[in-house]
């Protein structure tokens, strides 16, 4: 019989690393909506909701449910989608399952970020009774005053109440079941995975303590505390966590700065830099994460073929300034002067012989400005 499943969304692209988000107890996948979509620019990012929220069946979980029973649906999920090793988001009980997902199956989660969560949630008491009473009464009480656990004053999002009104009590319960039952302090030296931690410096449910207990157990955490964020941060300050989220997740920036850089040369980026200007930062980044961060390390095609395919684009194209760089960068990258020559002829061919004049002219001079004699044509 096959097995139910979490509902989830999955946005962006099948072949881009994954990334799954987990929500806080009392939410869907609706409390990523300001975030998810701008991860999956670069990310195949797998959203999911809990037991008996959202659309997720209250089936899945029952009384005494443990935080371990939920990180076994999220890698179930995983598992039908075809993802082995996916990075990790989480917000609360979400942040809780990552927890446990990097100690116990750490083969599965090489990076991780944990959002206005804990390794323990006060003790079981106050979990339990509020399970007891959530049985008893439904959610509605909960409900309406959600505002003040989750956001600071004067802010809300209306989806997301409602969404907690909606909630199963049964499975609401067994989450908090699980909230109860959990406490993974002790283990938190053996989580390897690179963790951020974000804490919302005005959340009462999850302080910034339970955030910097966790960094100052995990050998490779970073901790970011979010000015004017209650518990939903990802709601309530979105462009602060995206911006966190994407440091921590997307090494393309960093990777792609250390192979422009490797392409292109020192002298060069360190002047593309030095002209940066708050209006220009935006598309320098944009070159950095997608053009040298993405395309340029792609292992398909090695860097000497990226040069000759790059000179005939911008042959092609007119773009005579840029084949210069791209000239340097191709010796840089192996080509001879008598390479880049041929695939100058090619171009004369497939883009026109004014096009490959003027290409031949600028080749040339840049190659014996860099010593080539005799250069390319």
């Amino acid at each position: 019989m096959t097995r139910k499943l979490l509902n989830h969304l999955a946005e962006g692209p099948e072949t881009a690393p994954p990334l799954l988000l987990g929500p806080s107890l009392g939410t869907s996948r609706a409390l990523w909506d300001e975030v998810a979509p701008e991860l999956s620019a670069t990310h195949r990012v797998v959203r999911w909701d809990l037991p008996g929220h959202g659309g997720s069946a209250p089936d899945l979980i029952g009384p005494g449910a443990t935080v371990g029973d939920l990180a076994a649906l999220v890698l179930d999920l995983a598992d039908s989608l075809g993802i082995d090793r996916f990075a990790y988001a989480g917000v609360s009980l979400g942040g809780a399952v990552g927890l446990h997902l990097a100690v116990h199956h750490p083969e599965r989660v090489p990076s991780l970020a944990v959002i206005c969560s804990s390794a323990h949630f006060n003790g079981s008491k106050p979990w339990e009774e509020r399970a007891e009473l959530v049985r008893r009464e439904g959610l509605a009480a909960l409900a309406e005053n959600a505002n003040s656990r989750w956001f600071t004053p004067g802010f809300t999002v209306p989806r997301l109440i409602e969404d907690h009104r909606d909630a199963d009590p049964e499975a609401y319960a067994a989450c908090c079941d699980a909230l109860a039952a959990f406490d993974l302090r002790d283990r938190l030296p053996e989580i390897s995975a690179p963790t951020l931690l974000i804490a919302g410096r005005q959340d009462p449910a999850t302080p910034p303590a339970h955030l910097r207990e966790i960094a100052d157990a995990v050998a490779s955490a970073t901790l970011v505390e979010l000015p004017g964020a209650s518990h939903l941060a990802p709601a309530q300050c979105p462009a602060a966590v995206l911006t966190a989220l994407r440091a921590h997740f997307d090494g393309g920036a960093k990777r792609g700065m250390e192979v422009r850089r490797e392409v292109l040369g020192d002298a060069h980026v360190d002047r593309a830099q030095a002209r940066q200007t708050p209006f220009t930062a935006r598309f320098q980044d944009f070159i950095s994460r997608y053009a040298w961060g993405e395309i340029w390390t792609d292992p398909t095609l090695s860097r000497r073929e990226r040069s000759m395919i790059t000179l005939t684009a911008l042959v092609a194209h007119g773009h005579y300034d840029e084949l210069a760089m791209h000239v340097r960068a191709a010796r840089r990258n192996g080509l001879t002067p008598e390479e880049i020559g041929a695939v100058l002829l090619q171009t004369a061919v497939y883009c026109g012989v004014p096009a490959a004049n003027s290409a031949f002219a600028t080749a040339q001079r840049v190659l014996a400005e860099e010593g080539d004699d005799g250069a390319a044509g």
